[in-house]
């Protein structure tokens, strides 16, 4: 049995964020940071998209959210890193589903980098993943309802995980649902060992240049087209 199969048969719970206290802003930001990046909640990707972001919504308010996810970074513990990544898309689905049922008027921009970006490209999706059996289908996470779609302007992939490299963690390949797929900006810097279709391995220095070589700022180019 692969390890996502593993995983989507025990039961996982992660704590339920409240965002009450805090008023909607026009625009809200889901991002899943990757995996053991430093930079707080969001990672060092995440705040510079954030800001970026802010640079470009012409005077409108941003907020943001960080995934709350082990994001683990033992690739060789094949269940570790399944359950990390179904965790984390059942958080960013219920913080997505929030903010589209109490800020109507916000705009989301869902988002993701290394493995944040799988997670955040499987919260998007509307069916069980390729290769988990029917009888482990009812541990997954529940798609997020069509209509919510309709609050979500803009989807941001950085260095999301390439299908080779899904494949030999033993997992499905990352795809964005079809909702999503036409407001989905994907980035990926060349020779960067996780997304070019290299074998699963840790990353390399290209992988990390996501927050400082300008791709950020092209997402959030992107994201603000869609305003």
């Amino acid at each position: 049995m692969s390890a996502v199969l593993l995983a989507a048969a025990i039961p996982l719970v992660s704590p339920t964020h409240s965002a009450t206290a805090a008023p909607c802003s026009d625009i809200e930001v889901v991002f899943a940071r990757g995996t053991a990046e430093p930079g707080g909640e969001l990672g060092l990707t995440g705040v510079s998209f954030v800001e970026a972001l802010r640079a470009n919504a012409g005077g409108r308010s941003v907020g943001s959210y960080g995934v709350d996810y082990p994001a683990s970074s033992d690739f060789a513990d094949r269940l570790a890193f399944a359950r990390t990544v179904v965790e984390g898309i059942g958080d960013a689905q219920r913080r997505v589903e929030y903010l589209a049922a109490n800020c109507p008027s916000s705009r989301i921009v869902l988002g993701g980098y290394s493995q944040g970006a799988a997670l955040a490209g499987f919260a998007t999706g509307v069916g069980v993943p390729e290769g988990v059996l029917p009888e482990y289908e009812m541990y997954l996470p529940e798609p997020m309802a069509p209509e919510v779609a309709e609050h979500v302007a803009a989807v941001a992939l950085f260095g999301k995980p390439s299908d080779r490299f899904m494949a030999d963690a033993d997992a499905p390949p990352v795809s964005v649902g079809a909702l999503y797929k036409n407001k989905t900006i994907e980035l990926c810097v060349p020779s960067d060992n996780i997304c070019d279709g290299s074998p699963l391995a840790q990353p390399n220095a290209a992988h990390s240049l996501y927050g400082i070589n300008g791709m950020t700022i092209t997402a959030a180019q992107f994201a603000a087209q869609r305003f």
